[in-house]
């Protein structure tokens, strides 16, 4: 699996666009790793679509979408799924409905298999999180049991703290102090 300090892979998916299409040709665009240059990612994968735990994630991470966009960072979900599958849950999910980020369709497996998040038996993306800086720099990676919904907002809170530069103690949140060398 890439880790901290490893460059995000080149990729080009398809992808369900946010929101709700007005008409077929809206329904899906392409996207690479060049599509956000500049940007912070928060690049998250999740295994199944019309699943049980993954939705409460994906809508988690929508409604934090604001605050993630305030810290000019880009939210890009993630699964093997193709993008008609996606396409279809949001239309059946009322929680992702008016998701506010793309939906990343990768169905051959490329992006996964290279970001080492590919299950050894179910072959379906990992419930795992990156971090990716303006530069393509993995900043922090975490890795969930498929049974297991992370954190949204821990991501937040670690995203923060990389931002500062800066030393950040245990469980630090923005504004508070962040640790000098003497």
């Amino acid at each position: 699996m890439l880790t901290v300090g490893d460059k995000l892979p080149s990729f080009n998916l398809k992808a369900v666009p946010p929101g709700q299409p007005k008409n077929p040709s809206e329904a899906f665009t392409d996207l690479t790793d060049k599509s956000y240059v500049g940007k912070w990612l928060v690049l998250f994968a999740w295994p199944k679509d019309f699943t049980f735990v993954c939705p409460t994630e994906i809508a988690a991470f929508g409604k934090l979408n604001g605050e993630f966009a305030d810290r000019d960072t880009q939210v890009l979900g993630l699964s093997t799924d193709s993008e008609f599958v996606h396409l279809a849950w949001k239309r059946d999910h009322e929680d992702l409905r008016d998701l506010p980020f793309p939906m990343l369709a990768d169905i051959k497996r490329e992006l996964c298999q290279e970001l080492g998040i590919l299950h050894k038996d179910e072959g379906v993306a990992l419930r795992a999180t990156f971090v990716v800086d303006p530069e393509g720099v993995i900043r922090h990676v975490s890795v969930n049991d498929l049974s297991v919904g992370r954190n949204p907002q821990e991501t937040l809170r670690i995203l923060d703290a990389l931002q500062t530069d800066e030393l950040c103690p245990c469980n630090w949140k923005q504004g508070e102090e962040v640790l000098k060398v003497a």
